[in-house]
């Protein structure tokens, strides 16, 4: 089979021309609308100058012209680089540079992050922004004036198609490069198990530029010509409140977000009396919360797991069959796991070790990153650096994570990249970054420093990360030491950190 995203959106828009594609607040535009609208996109950065095999920067919320940008984008023959728009300048600036992107499309609201940052680049040539009529390019004026006279080039399934962005433990941020052939299968994958079709409703309220949402919540759906249900931000309320309006039949979520909907005391069951199926990833959910959940609302979540890397899905619990709790699922169709030692030998099952991947999900490599990318794709598997174990039934379950990954909301979070911002404080001598429980998101990001002025105080601490690193990646926690445990190398033993916040 081939893979090409494009193709299956213009599969959808020819099967199903009336049908909804999606559904934005009062807003309900259907395939063959959405279709013209992409050619309209695709045209319009044509006519700016953008060529197959170049990339462009997308720095929106979840919206409709996210949508329409992802897939205009594709069809150009180009590849996208989401980026969240709460990144700082400098977070943007890394990820612009190292993608050599050509052209942005980004909200008005970042304008004062990207005006700067254009006129300093060699390689964007454009800067188009949705809500920014007063811009030399908006998006309104680049959809109106598209020549739809340009031809779509040829699109081959190991094409590059987005560049995902992961926290790198060095602290630099890795460029995932994902085919289409990557995404498009892991798409065609979960509509398969989760037996997705033209009839659904699935709800995006996880962020569009994470490629969780992009392909369970947008690929996926348009794929088979389901209706994508466009939440812009998570709200418990307005989630709730647009399911039981619009009809949501799938919603996909990080843990955190069924924490906060399942304490909000107004909700009920019939509330979600439309919703077939509820998915969870991002991050471990605990099997209370899962239980209290599904008896409350009256639905089943699925847990699954995946990474960047991996387009993003690896595993999930079956639709029908053997669901266990704590258990991350059984592989997709077409991809194989095993759990290995140091050595690389695959384990017997029940063992713990390092989970590896292989399948047609499974990136090109890191941009730019040769060293990276050989550590990371070895003899066909990739190592997730996450350890797990596997049951004789295949049924995998995560026990820890190998790197120092903190998970925040769904969100990772490095604490390499937290402690460079720390040790750019004056007053900081040394500082180290651990996760600790929280309630509401999984995980927070607490520091632990060392000073040489004893006036500093908390608030200073943030106050001064807060222009540098995105909210999630905030220390919420800061702690004062003399000095941090440390091995006779003089490495800091992070986990006598954690044992310091169980007490």
């Amino acid at each position: 089979m081939i893979y090409n995203l494009d193709d299956n959106l213009r599969r959808s828009a020819s099967n199903f021309p009336d049908k909804y594609a999606y559904i934005y607040k009062d807003k309900s535009v259907t395939y063959q609308e959405l279709n013209q609208q992409i050619d309209q996109l695709a045209a319009g950065l044509f006519a700016q100058g953008v060529r197959k095999g170049d990339g462009v920067a997308l720095i929106l919320d979840n919206s409709p012209e996210f949508i329409i940008a992802y897939y205009g984008i594709l069809r150009l023959g180009a590849f996208a680089v989401p980026i969240n728009p709460m990144f700082t300048k400098g977070e943007i600036s890394y990820i612009l540079d190292n993608s050599q992107a050509k052209a942005v499309i980004a909200h008005a609201s970042v304008e004062s992050k990207l005006s700067e940052l254009k006129e300093k680049s060699r390689d964007i040539t454009c800067v188009i922004y949705v809500d920014g009529k007063n811009q030399e390019w908006a998006w309104e004026r680049l959809m109106e004036t598209s020549n739809l006279d340009f031809e779509s080039p040829f699109i081959d399934q190991d094409d590059l198609a987005v560049i995902l962005y992961t926290s790198g433990t060095t602290g630099k941020p890795k460029g995932a490069m994902l085919s289409h052939r990557n995404l498009a299968s892991n798409a065609e994958s979960i509509s398969t198990l989760v037996e997705l079709h033209d009839e659904d409703r699935v709800v995006a309220v996880l962020p569009m530029f994470h490629v969780f949402c992009m392909t369970v919540s947008l690929n996926a759906p348009i794929a088979c010509g389901a209706t994508v249900i466009i939440i812009p931000r998570f709200s418990p309320l307005d989630v709730v409140r647009t399911i039981r309006e619009k009809q949501g039949t799938v919603f996909v979520g990080v843990p955190t977000m069924y924490n906060f909907i399942y304490q909000l005391s107004e909700a009920t069951a019939e509330d979600f009396s439309s919703i077939r199926l509820c998915i969870s990833g991002g991050a471990s959910i605990p099997i209370e919360l899962l239980q209290n959940f599904q008896n409350k609302f009256n639905v089943m979540i699925l847990e699954g797991y995946g990474l960047s890397e991996t387009s993003p899905l690896v595993a999930i619990n079956p639709l029908k069959g053997t669901r266990k709790t704590g258990s991350i699922g059984l592989n997709i169709p077409g991809v194989k796991s095993k759990v290995v030692n140091e050595e690389r030998k695959e384990l017997p099952r029940g063992e713990v070790g390092e989970l590896v991947v292989q399948g047609p999900n499974v990136m090109k490599g890191y941009l730019k990153m040769p060293e990276a990318t050989i550590a990371a794709l070895i003899d066909g598997w990739f190592y997730t650096g996450d350890l797990a174990r596997m049951d004789e039934e295949g049924y995998i379950y995560i026990v820890d994570r190998k790197k120092d990954i903190i998970i925040v909301g769904g969100y990772n979070v490095y604490p390499r990249e937290v402690e460079e911002v720390l040790y750019q404080h004056p007053f900081i001598v040394e500082a180290s970054v651990v996760g600790v429980p929280d309630e509401g998101y999984g995980e927070i990001v607490k520091a632990y420093v060392v000073v040489r002025d004893e006036q500093i105080t908390i608030e200073d601490i943030i106050h001064f990360c807060q222009d540098k690193l995105v909210k999630y990646k905030l220390p919420r926690q800061v702690e004062f030491l003399k000095e941090l445990p440390k091995n006779s190398t003089g490495k800091t033993l992070r986990r006598k950190l954690r044992q310091l916040t169980e007490v």
